[in-house]
């Protein structure tokens, strides 16, 4: 925050804060098992942590965060979905200061290390393999897409050649 207690200029300073700073804006409490565990009550929010909403119309429903806007300063959480005037079902965009984080995602190094500063041998440890569960998992799930595209590029191969024979 700026040096001024004046409300005014708090609230230009949110509004007109570079992305690198707002980046800090979107930070959520951690729940009381990370609490313990981590030692930190809060956390910035990054796309792939587990959350739980506690205020709002969708107050109890979790999920796992699909996209995070610094410019707009919101959140969107998987399952979390609106439906619009013409028909559309759309994620709902939340404050993250509605939410809880209940599980972290910590594929992203720096991340890692910025949890692990001031914590035991045993929690840097259990980081870390977390953090490898986590990226296997991931590789698994970028396989069976990979897997599924490539299925799907041999029915479409399968039926532009029944095609050609036809004509």
């Amino acid at each position: 925050m700026i040096e001024s207690k004046q409300p005014r200029k708090q609230r230009k300073f949110l509004f007109n804060a570079p992305l690198h700073i707002r980046r800090k804006f979107l930070s959520a409490h951690l729940s009381d098992d990370l609490i313990t565990k981590y030692k930190k009550r809060s956390f910035s929010i990054a796309k792939g942590d587990t959350v739980k909403v506690v205020r709002g119309d969708f107050k109890g429903h979790t999920g796992k965060v699909a996209e995070v806007d610094l410019k707009k300063g919101i959140v969107k959480v998987e399952g979390v979905l609106i439906t619009k005037a013409d028909g559309k079902r759309v994620m709902r965009p939340l404050h993250p200061s509605n939410l809880i984080i209940t599980k972290l995602n910590l594929t992203d190094p720096i991340r890692r290390e910025k949890l692990e500063r001031g914590a035991s041998e045993e929690v840097k440890k259990e980081i870390e393999k977390e953090a490898e569960e986590q990226i296997k998992e991931m590789e698994r799930e970028q396989e069976e897409v990979v897997k599924e595209e490539e299925k799907e590029e041999e029915s479409s191969e399968k039926e532009v050649k029944e095609n050609e024979q036809t004509s």
